[in-house]
């Protein structure tokens, strides 16, 4: 059977399992078959349409499903599937530190270039 190894970012779904097994003979199946035995991740990995979520990447023995046959991309049993979604985001720092930045520049007028530096 392929192994499907799961992020940990989607490990609390899958009861903390860093691989699993899954049945299919193409990727989509295998993901199917990972959101029915584990379907919390069903939301996580695919859209409301079925298909799977743009933020999503998965591999399958490290090259990209999408320059392959997307989810319709055969497997066998000795294949390894890595879903890697994407992270992205960050953090703003808070209001009193860009408060100070501000006060701390000599110009009444001030642009979100010189705070970002003040800040940095």
């Amino acid at each position: 059977m392929p192994t499907l190894k799961i992020p940990p970012v989607l490990r609390n779904s899958t009861g903390g399992e860093r691989e699993v097994q899954g049945a299919g003979s193409n990727v989509g199946e295998l993901l199917r078959d990972l959101a029915s035995k584990h379907p919390a991740t069903e939301s996580q990995l695919f859209d409301d349409a079925g298909a799977l979520n743009r933020y999503v990447n998965v591999y399958l023995n490290d090259e990209d499903v999408r320059v392959l046959d997307g989810l319709d991309t055969p497997v066998a049993d000795s294949d390894t599937i890595m879903i890697l979604p994407a992270m992205a985001g960050g953090c703003q720092p808070p209001a009193a530190t860009i408060s100070a930045a501000a006060a701390a520049c000599s110009s009444s007028i001030v642009s979100s270039c010189s705070v970002a530096r003040a800040v940095s």
